[in-house]
């Protein structure tokens, strides 16, 4: 995908803003570039679990506590509902195992992907009720939920809503299910200073303040609950929520927490996926321990990752463990493989088209959303990637992914006829239709379609064009502060013109590893960059001047250490 590099310009007094909290110019840039305004650098920079917002300042909490009370004491049955992704499992886990600490009769029900769709629905409100349900709790889901909390209030069971999705809203007011209490940070009504939260964290704060009414103690002092911190951090990643404000807070704290976790369960995950022992990062959440925890819930049943939570035992934990690395790693072969078949597909069939719209006859349809983001990223175009729905004879479903200049909802909005359901948003949506009008859907897609050239070029933005003399053991540790990266704190790109390459080599098996030795204006460093190691010599063609995005880093080698830099994308020069 053609890109084009673009220079943050952001203004502020940087010298300043060093001097106040104790961090380098360069630093200080990084952070207005993510703006961050200056009286939230604190906030930023610190991890303080004391600096987290008040869980009573969630709309609803009072009330929860006294309906979820009443019910204890009652001996009354309580449900918790979840959902089949990341943050349903641990908001789940994290409600089960607080009221049970509670002393609550609680068990939990998770729908399956395929059999049950996403969150609550009849079924489940019928099958409570046979089960002398009392009470239901749903976290992260049921604000759109409007029939069954009908019917659940017709059989009489008392609901408990925690979401954080969009609230609909009629003539500019909430249409709000018409649950017992409803608690979502997005409600007009909630005064919550931070709307941007997993469901597992309003799930985790809703625990929090009834703990802290009944027991006058943080919860996180618990003993028993300590692990809970740490599961709504993995869920904050895996939902892919902004790492800002109390996001930061806790993901920081969660995963330096996770080093030491008391969880059996995450504790053999961990050592299942080769991380024990290791510094544990957003990055080791989000693409080796966050994808076996959603590979129960694609390939099999999300019960898989609650009971790996739940283990009371080391044995029950290991099993558990290795059976979603398993799902996992077949999960990524079946990815592989499709990814394949729906690049080669749109080279040979679709190449004019400026949305692709591949049907995928074999393809687990919990995947093609994953498939889709792939194919976006090898092609650099909007994707859909529709596939048979499981049990709906003449039916395909679908996910797709966007690039920034595209509006996939808005878009998928004007066609809206074709769908017998849709939803999304600007850069993902799910779509399920009959199967006779997939070749309707792509012609009208296209059609409608509005892109031009210069959308399809990605823009790389440069936080600071910073010389190689700069760089520094200090400096590359002092960039730790910025930690954890992910979803609005993204890791710095640095930039330099005219870098000369004083010498190449081609390393590892598969060839996929170049080191070179480069040099800034005097100044030397190895360079080390991940590709295709031939076809990046052929590309150079004998040109020894490059042009480079970076990110600099310690090289630790037979117990001495080096300064290089981390090649991230390249221009050449002289061609």
């Amino acid at each position: 995908m053609e890109s084009k590099w673009m220079l943050y310009t952001k203004r502020a007094d940087f010298e300043k803003i060093s001097a106040r909290f104790h961090i380098s110019p360069v630093l200080a840039r990084i952070i207005i570039n993510r703006d961050i305004k200056e009286e939230d650098f604190l906030l930023y920079l610190k991890s303080d679990l004391g600096l987290m917002h008040d869980a009573g300042r969630l709309y609803g909490v009072e009330d929860a506590y006294n309906e979820i009370m009443s019910e204890i004491k009652k001996g009354n049955k309580i449900r918790v509902v979840g959902d089949y992704d990341i943050d349903g499992v641990c908001s789940s886990y994290i409600l089960v195992k607080s009221l049970r600490r509670f002393g609550a009769n609680a068990d939990v029900r998770i729908p399956d992907r395929i059999k049950d769709g996403y969150g609550i629905n009849d079924n489940i409100i019928n099958e409570a009720a046979n089960d002398k349900i009392s009470m239901i709790i749903t976290c992260d889901n049921g604000i759109a939920a409007h029939s069954q909390m009908e019917l659940a209030k017709k059989l009489g069971i008392k609901v408990i809503i925690t979401d954080h999705h969009e609230v609909y809203q009629e003539e500019s007011k909430d249409y709000l299910p018409v649950a017992d209490v409803v608690i979502n940070p997005k409600r007009s009504e909630c005064k919550y200073p931070f709307k941007s939260i997993c469901g597992a964290l309003v799930a985790y704060k809703l625990m929090e303040y009834m703990f802290e009414r009944l027991y006058s103690k943080k919860m996180y002092e618990d003993s028993e609950l300590s692990d809970l911190l740490e599961v709504a951090a993995i869920a904050t990643i895996g939902d892919v929520m902004p790492l800002v404000d109390e996001n930061r807070v806790l993901v920081k704290h969660g995963l330096k927490s996770l080093m030491n976790t008391k969880n059996l369960g995450l504790r053999a995950l961990i050592k299942a996926t080769g991380m024990e022992g290791k510094k544990i990062s957003a990055y080791s959440i989000g693409f080796v321990i966050g994808p076996c925890l959603n590979a129960g819930g694609r390939l099999e049943n999300a019960l898989v990752a609650l009971n790996m939570f739940m283990s009371e035992s080391s044995d029950e934990a290991n099993e558990y463990a290795m059976h979603l690395k398993e799902l996992n790693d077949e999960r990524k072969d079946l990815t592989a493989m499709n990814v394949k078949v729906a690049v080669e597909l749109a080279e040979r069939e679709y190449v004019d088209d400026d949305i692709l719209v591949i049907y995928l006859e074999n393809c687990h349809e919990s995947i093609a959303g994953i498939i889709a983001g792939r194919v976006r990223e090898a092609l650099g175009k909007p994707t859909i990637i529709l596939t048979d729905a499981f049990g709906e004879d003449g039916m395909i479903k679908g996910s797709g992914r966007s690039i920034e200049s595209y509006n996939m909802f808005e878009a998928l909005y004007e066609v809206k006829d074709i769908f017998e359901k849709f939803g999304g948003h600007h850069m993902a949506a799910g779509m399920s239709l009959k199967k006779d009008r997939l070749d309707e859907f792509r012609k009208r897609l296209n059609e409608n379609s509005k892109l031009t050239k210069e959308d399809f070029i990605q823009k790389i933005w440069i936080d600071v064009p910073l010389p190689f003399s700069y760089i520094s053991h200090d400096f590359v540790r002092e960039l730790e502060k910025l930690e954890p990266y992910g979803n609005k704190n993204e890791k710095p790109k640095f930039a330099r013109k005219g870098i000369k390459i004083l010498s190449k080599n081609i390393l590892g098996k598969n060839k996929n590893v170049v080191k070179m030795v480069l040099e800034d204006d005097g100044t030397r460093l190895d360079g080390i960059y991940f590709c295709d190691g031939e076809a990046f010599f052929e590309e150079l063609k004998g040109n020894n001047e490059i042009d480079i995005i970076y990110y600099p880093d310690i090289n630790e080698y037979g117990g001495r250490e080096s300064l290089q830099v981390i090649i991230t994308g390249y221009k050449i020069k002289n061609i």
